[in-house]
């Protein structure tokens, strides 16, 4: 059975839904990163980046699944709940962002091996690479031609 996704914006009421969804996928996909999920990054998701970057939501009939963060053509965040990985939620808003901005471009940690695939697969091409200042982890700069 095909179930309906909705992409749509962001609202205030969908904060706790996405706080969990974004801790549960950041988790898994950072498990390299101390306090990932939680704590100081967790405020950092509250107070920053749902309040300052265009944030997109992928629905379902059984709630939020996936959450896109652009700031301008740049995708400053992609996280797809665990339970609705690898059904075609990150492409969809992959899509949905460059259907907005043309070509986009993003940073994925070297060390995050399932996100690389998943872009490369996609058709992002590696365009840079430079250590992330705050964790000092090798950051892969990614760019998708529209």
């Amino acid at each position: 059975m095909e179930t309906t996704v909705n992409v749509r914006r962001y609202r205030p009421s969908d904060e706790e839904a996405v706080i969990e969804l974004w801790s549960q996928a950041a988790k898994l996909a950072h498990p390299f990163l101390d306090g990932e999920g939680e704590g100081a990054r967790e405020a950092k998701m509250r107070e920053i980046y749902l309040v300052h970057a265009e944030n997109w939501i992928a629905e379902t009939p059984e709630g939020v699944v996936g959450l896109l963060g652009l700031l301008g053509a740049e995708i400053g965040g992609l996280f797809v709940s665990p339970h609705a990985q690898r059904l075609g939620i990150g492409r969809l808003l992959v899509e949905h962002a460059t259907a907005l901005h043309g070509t986009v471009t993003l940073e994925v940690y070297e060390l995050n091996e399932s996100a690389r695939r998943f872009y490369a697969i996609i058709g992002f091409q590696e365009t840079g690479r430079h250590p992330d200042e705050e964790t000092g982890h090798e950051l892969i700069q990614l760019r998708r031609l529209a």
